[in-house]
């Protein structure tokens, strides 16, 4: 091969401040009093050195997608997405989220306007697009992964109240997109594919749209982050909308296009949404007005389900696409080596099997799960995570899915005057019948408890399949204190702020602050014991095992004074934290109902499509055929243990 034709080889290069353009060294600060307090340590770069940008791995590859035109394109799904084709090559793969919002994380956010916060395993409160990412990519990510504005303003401040930046003026440019530079590369060096490997590709998503004033900084930071690496080392992808009004529409995605030019940032490839696929004539109008070879522009189109996506950007080879800008073929790629049993999707083959299934069951006769949540206006980005794990569940069973939305406090006890409320809640009941299964999930606030709590007790007495998860399992066993052991009054102390009751079923957890909210929960992975797996419907599930890990989210715990009087009455507690005082876990026996569980933790954000969460499995497998339960157990335990939930690794 002649010298000319040979593939650049990417060589790790020494990146100090000698190398970088030749530039004289900075000149010493000029002496004061301040610097003497400061004396040894190095001033701050000046924008006329080479010191200016922070250093940076230069051994891994990025890939940015950002959005414009309009919010809802994708773009999480298409992150995932190519995520999951990169990993399915053997490379090993993280993502970043950038979230332009001033607040810390989503943590406090309203579901009506933000949809769910995703819980990660070290407790971070996260935006739902991190779910995608490890739904997708099979990841374990951290707090760090999901970085917003007033995450690195807070960074910077701090750093500034230390002292950090020797009273120099601190500006968005260099030190705010300095800082976010430095986050990006930190983050992207961190293992989360269970291997301990470092990461050699990241998937980093800017969240908002391109020409928002809040995104500014992150577009900077990403600009010049291009510069600071080596050449092939960073590709940007652009998702834009293509409507059709009597024909495929470019200029929305040519104006687009113009406001990242503007910022100084030229898209490599751009994946255009549309209902139809693009058109060639719609891709070479893109391409002579956006300065890209129409190869390069990828119709995302509408597909039957999510996890066809993969495929529909496999077959216009994004991945070859990638390998132009970012020369993947000089990465060396190895498959880590498999922990115990490992059923995640890797090849394109693989996704789009799971694609197959999940068509098929589609067309399986349904299993209907009435849905009693709180908030069901917000649409399903409310309880993405849920409805994800209850899809992963009906694809194992090859039922299709049939989500009943039923309001919570359409089942409260109406005003004898309010006829319409009386009509509600009559019409709820009926729907509850009519059921295969009930699901009760977590949630905040009094609104709509008592709602929760009628829907827990019926499935109860009706011995319909229930599952309740956090609050769900709360209610639960608040309905059964009322009903079975004749507290009338029995409550959490979430609801009895006047303390009107003498029975609190649920207790503030004496750890937790009462001053502040933000982040201030038990969260994050913990273990989880059952005292008699041999026994527990929940241990079953999970295929026998004494112990599994879990992600927490709650402020309030059982009252264990309450105990053993419900046990006597039937109620069982069969998991528990390490200290043996925290209940996580409550069943009936299969002998009394067929399928009856609650726990505290939220198994949803741990399934995986092909990989679906025991207990929402288990769930959907009863409301399919409740006769069938002793046999799906008996499988599950035959089935043996997972080292996803004892404890994480793939």
């Amino acid at each position: 091969m002649a010298e000319a034709e040979r593939p650049h080889k990417l060589r790790k290069v020494d990146s100090t401040a000698s190398e970088v353009g030749g530039l004289p060294p900075p000149s010493p600060a000029p002496p004061d009093e301040f610097d003497e307090l400061l004396r040894g340590q190095l001033p701050p770069p000046s924008p006329a050195t080479a010191l200016f940008r922070p250093q940076v791995e230069r051994a891994t590859k990025y890939v940015v997608v950002s959005g414009g035109v309009c919010s809802s394109l994708g773009k999480g799904v298409a992150t995932s997405s190519i995520g999951a084709l990169l990993r399915g090559h053997g490379f090993r793969v993280t993502a970043i989220k950038l979230d332009p919002y001033i607040n810390v994380d989503a943590g406090l956010m309203s579901p009506y306007e933000h949809g769910e916060v995703y819980v990660l395993d070290d407790g971070g409160e996260t935006d739902l697009d991190l779910g995608n990412y490890e739904r997708m990519m099979y990841l374990s990510l951290s707090r760090n992964n999901n970085l917003t504005t007033g995450k690195i303003y807070d960074h910077v401040i701090k750093k500034e109240r230390r002292g950090e930046y020797l009273g120099k003026t601190v500006q968005v440019v260099p030190h705010i997109t300095g800082a976010i530079m430095e986050w990006i590369n930190s983050t992207a060096q961190k293992p989360t594919d269970g291997s301990g490997m470092q990461p050699q590709i990241c998937m980093i998503e800017l969240g908002g749209t391109i020409g928002d004033i809040e995104s500014m900084p992150f577009i900077e930071a990403l600009r010049q982050l291009k510069f600071q690496l080596p050449e092939n080392s960073l590709a940007w992808c652009h998702c834009s909308y293509i409507p059709n009004m009597s024909g495929q529409k470019t200029k929305p995605t040519q104006h687009s296009v113009k406001t990242l030019l503007g910022l100084g940032v030229q898209p490599d490839i751009i994946i255009c949404r549309s209902p139809d696929p693009v058109l060639e004539e719609t891709r070479k109008k893109i391409g002579n007005q956006c300065n890209i070879q129409p190869n390069r522009i990828i119709s995302c189109h509408d597909v039957n389900n999510l996890f066809h996506v993969p495929g529909v950007l496999a077959q216009q080879h994004v991945v070859g696409l990638l390998n132009g800008v970012l020369s993947l073929d000089d990465i060396e790629t190895a498959r880590p080596p498999s922990f115990g049993r490992d059923r995640s999707l890797q090849s394109l083959n693989d996704w789009n099997r799971f694609a197959k299934q999940v068509d098929q069951a589609d067309q399986s006769p349904p299993v209907t799960i009435a849905f009693v949540g709180k908030y069901n206006q917000g649409g399903g980005d409310a309880y993405q995570s849920v409805l994800a794990a209850l899809h992963h569940a009906a694809v194992a069973v090859r039922r299709k899915l049939k989500i009943d939305w039923i309001d919570a406090t359409h089942l409260e006890k109406p005003k004898a005057t309010d006829a319409e409320a009386a009509e509600n809640l009559l019409d709820a009941q009926a729907r509850l019948k009519a059921a295969d299964g009930i699901f009760v999930p977590g949630g905040f606030g009094d609104r709509g408890v008592e709602g929760k709590m009628r829907a827990a007790g019926m499935a109860r007495e009706m011995k319909k399949p229930y599952l309740g998860v956090c609050l769900g399992m709360q209610v639960a066993v608040t309905n059964f204190a009322r009903e079975v052991l004749n507290l009338p009054t029995a409550t959490s102390e979430e609801f009895d702020k006047d303390k009107k009751s003498k029975d609190h079923i649920f207790i503030f957890m004496p750890e937790i602050s009462k001053e502040t909210m933000g982040a201030n929960m038990r969260l994050g992975t913990r273990w989880v014991e059952f005292t008699k797996p041999e026994e527990s419907l929940g241990a079953a599930l999970y295929g026998g095992s004494g112990r599994i890990m879990e992600r927490h989210r709650h402020r309030y715990e059982f009252n264990i004074a309450y105990k053993e009087r419900m046990e006597k009455k039937g109620l069982v507690f069969s998991g528990q934290d390490e200290s043996k005082e925290r209940m996580d876990v409550i069943e009936l026996p299969t002998s009394q109902h067929p399928f009856y569980l609650g726990v505290q933790y939220h198994p949803e954000y741990k399934s995986r499509p092909g990989q679906p969460s025991p207990p929402f499995y288990g769930f959907v497998a009863a409301a399919s055929n409740p006769g069938g339960v002793p046999d799906m157990i008996e499988q599950c335990r035959k089935a043996g243990t997972d080292p996803h939930w004892t404890p994480f690794m793939i």
